[in-house]
């Protein structure tokens, strides 16, 4: 399918996928495409390089952009790339109409990461003191991240629950669409046996990106309210918290008595959690999926969780772990699943199994190859039956280019 073909990825940031989970999604995503024979250069009119991955070392050709700029529109005519992908809606909406002018045969892709607007609104509820409701839903964020996925040829959701809301609340079409989640390798039975044991694991977990505020606010969380409480029961406990970018805010919760122990960026995520006995993720706003519960599942280290933390790897509301809402449901089944090799062996071995079932590489890799294969022996007609995206095209789109324009122009003025 994309033998020979030109691939574009504009993306927010550089992929980090030491640092984050949409950054192991990136590279995920690339790998796909270079598997398939394509060219692929990634742009970014980001500046940070620190941690990012050695894209030329994987002969990834890059390039610095930039946006509300001119240049850019000679810079993608000469690549000419027969697919371009966006890594969030805010992309789209920065590059989409300059692809659509100079490309207009490229199939425009969308990888939303995570629905940004259900975040929006499951944090803003969190704030209130209130419960999520669908209400939450109908803000200017949302206005925007739906209709970049009306302009694109296809968007790719990575939890079949963001996937089910697109489709049956806000009536998005199938065809725009395509479920694709992480991507792995299965781990088979001599893998999994090779695990650190239950008695050769000591301590709980907890990690994740600081900048992702649902990462902060579980951390947050974990110290206030649940803890102490473990603590108290299990004495020899520590609690590590790792994570990327901490901050003097992150590193004042840090207190060696109480066995609360910030650690900072971990070398590797997988080495970590997978040493840990259980990995606590009292997450209670986000959307997507949590890589450090998809980590937790490959490194065979039972998690306790909330619903939302979740949202889209269970199968029959089966977990490789405990799922608790309140403070004492989670400090009760922590102490339980830490306590009790018994059920700890159980929780292992369901997340392996539910690892597998879901994010198998090959197939992922085959749906996703059909989808693009099609769109492209099909785009006029496929773009044809997308009337609100045609219709955003040619009217919400101007708006984008014209306040780019004068942008560009008073910028030279400075």
């Amino acid at each position: 399918m994309f033998a020979n073909q030109r691939v574009l990825i504009i993306g927010t940031v550089w992929p980090e996928p030491d640092s984050s989970a949409a950054g192991s999604r990136m590279m995920q995503l690339i790998a796909l495409f270079k598997q398939e024979g394509a060219s692929v250069t990634f742009a970014s009119s980001a500046s940070n390089f620190e941690y990012s991955e050695d894209l030329k070392s994987l002969d990834i050709e890059t390039e610095l952009i930039k946006i509300n700029d001119s240049g850019f529109d000679e810079f993608i005519k000469k690549l000419n790339p027969q697919v371009v992908l966006f890594d969030r809606f805010m992309t789209e909406e920065q590059f989409g109409w300059r692809i659509v002018e100079q490309c207009p045969d490229a199939i425009r892709v969308l990888d939303t990461e995570d629905l940004h607007s259900l975040r929006y609104g499951r944090h803003k509820a969190l704030k209130q003191g209130r419960t999520f409701t669908e209400r939450d839903l109908y803000s200017d964020k949302a206005r925007r991240e739906i209709a970049s996925i009306y302009r694109c040829d296809l968007s790719l959701i990575i939890s079949d629950f963001e996937y089910e809301l697109l489709t049956s609340f806000f009536k998005i079409d199938t065809d725009l669409l395509h479920y694709i989640p992480f991507m792995f390798e299965e781990i088979n039975s001599n893998q999994q046996n090779k695990f650190p044991s239950f008695d050769e694991r000591q301590h709980f977990i907890s990690i994740g990106n600081f900048l992702h505020e649902p990462n902060w606010d579980a951390v947050k969380y974990l110290q206030s309210d649940i803890w102490k409480s473990i603590k108290k029961q299990i004495p020899e406990a520590e609690l590590h918290i790792y994570g990327a970018y901490s901050s003097p805010k992150v590193e004042q919760l840090h207190n060696e008595k109480e066995g609360f122990c910030i650690k900072g960026r971990a070398e590797s995520a997988e080495e970590v959690i997978r040493s840990a006995k259980v990995l606590l993720a009292p997450i209670r706003f986000g959307a997507g999926l949590k890589g450090k519960l998809v980590d937790a599942m490959k490194c065979g280290t039972p998690s306790v969780t909330t619903a939302i933390g979740t949202e889209g790897m269970t199968k029959d509301q089966v977990w490789g772990g405990e799922v608790a809402e309140t403070p004492e449901q989670f400090v009760k089944k922590a102490i339980d699943l830490y306590s009790n090799p018994k059920k700890w062996s159980t929780a292992q071995k369901t997340g392996f199994s539910l690892f597998n079932s879901l994010f198998s590489r090959d197939r992922h890799h085959q749906n996703l190859k059909n989808k693009i294969s099609f769109i492209s022996s099909n785009l006029s007609e496929h773009r044809k039956k997308n009337f609100i995206g045609s219709m955003l095209l040619q009217n919400t789109l101007q708006s984008y280019k014209y306040m780019s324009k004068w942008i560009e122009e008073k910028n030279k003025n400075l």
